[in-house]
């Protein structure tokens, strides 16, 4: 098959950014309400391994070896990285990081994954455009924070260190992805990954000894609920959608969701919470609009990985 015809079609690109958008953007909710009533690193872990249970039994439907052609070590790698480190330390710096301050540092991510890009995978500088709107999206995030920090709150240095490990470590995950899974093995990789990331996140609960004083009579319908929709929506939906997106756009495009995600998550609030929305909220929502525009609109959606575009310049990069 020509690299022509691995192109993936708009519709599929615009519904897998959809994908990551809006389901990871509502997360945040199910995360809330997860971690009533279950340790983080618990939730985390059980999540990814049930989700990475399914899928293989899905995958041994379609195929006998689902994992043929996958670099198995490169995709564990992955794993850690990002549904272990990066969305397991999210979760549990959130535990003593005000929601302000854990968005201003996710929103970050696209800043870091242009920065990694260009100091150690293509070594080129991104386009002035993918600059700026990075940068105005950025902004918006910082307006979004102040409109949610506590000022009660207090951050500690170790859930700081935790979020901008998990920070680094999504982004250098996202980075290195193409260099283990071909385009066309997307869910087997997605499939790896998550138990990878369930494993780590499961060891940390150990570390952590989040077991001593976990009580599983305690746990809540809600968070049982929320738990599964984790499952189904966010990791067997949107995880997928985002390995498709990273085997196909570049990484600066990918990153772009979490610009978005909290501004979706406002909306949600908003909406299920009956939250209110001021004015700095809405100014926050037009930047991060603006930016997101300014980066996903230039050039072509997809180019072919053999034109040296995509994550990182030409293959094998990432």
């Amino acid at each position: 098959m020509t690299p022509m015809d691995n192109r993936p079609r708009l519709p599929q690109v615009l519904s897998a950014f959809a994908g990551i958008y809006i389901i990871w953007g509502t997360t945040f909710l199910a995360l809330a309400l997860v971690i009533r009533s279950v340790p983080p690193f618990i939730s985390g872990g059980v999540r990814f391994i049930i989700a990475a249970g399914l899928m293989y039994l899905w995958l041994l439907v379609r195929e006998r070896h689902p994992f043929e052609g996958l670099k198995v070590a490169g995709a564990m790698l992955c794993g850690v990285l990002l549904s272990g480190m990066g969305n397991g330390l999210v979760l549990w710096a959130q535990q003593g990081l005000p929601s302000g301050i854990a968005a201003l540092f996710v929103g970050a991510l696209p800043v870091i994954t242009l920065i990694l890009d260009r100091l150690f995978f293509s070594k080129r500088a991104p386009s002035m455009q993918s600059l700026l709107g990075v940068t105005i999206g950025l902004v918006g995030i910082v307006v979004l924070s102040m409109h949610t920090l506590s000022l009660s709150a207090t951050a500690r240095p170790m859930h700081i260190i935790a979020v901008l490990t998990a920070v680094t470590g999504w982004s250098v995950g996202t980075l290195l992805q193409r260099r283990y899974v071909p385009s066309h093995r997307v869910m087997g990789f997605t499939c790896l990954q998550m138990f990878a990331g369930g494993v780590f996140q499961l060891l940390m609960s150990v570390v952590d000894r989040e077991w001593g004083g976990f009580e599983p009579s305690r746990i809540q319908l809600q968070s049982v609920l929320a738990l599964v929709y984790l499952v189904v929506f966010g990791s067997l939906i949107a995880s997928n959608c985002y390995s498709f997106l990273v085997a196909h756009v570049s990484a600066q495009k990918v990153t772009t969701y979490a610009l978005v995600n909290p501004v979706i998550a406002l909306a949600l609030g908003a909406i299920v919470l009956h939250e209110r929305i001021t004015a700095s909220a809405i100014v926050s929502t037009v930047l991060v609009l603006v930016g997101v525009s300014l980066v996903l609109f230039q050039g072509r959606i997809s180019q072919p990985a053999s034109a040296g575009t995509g994550l990182a310049g030409a293959r094998p990069r990432n």
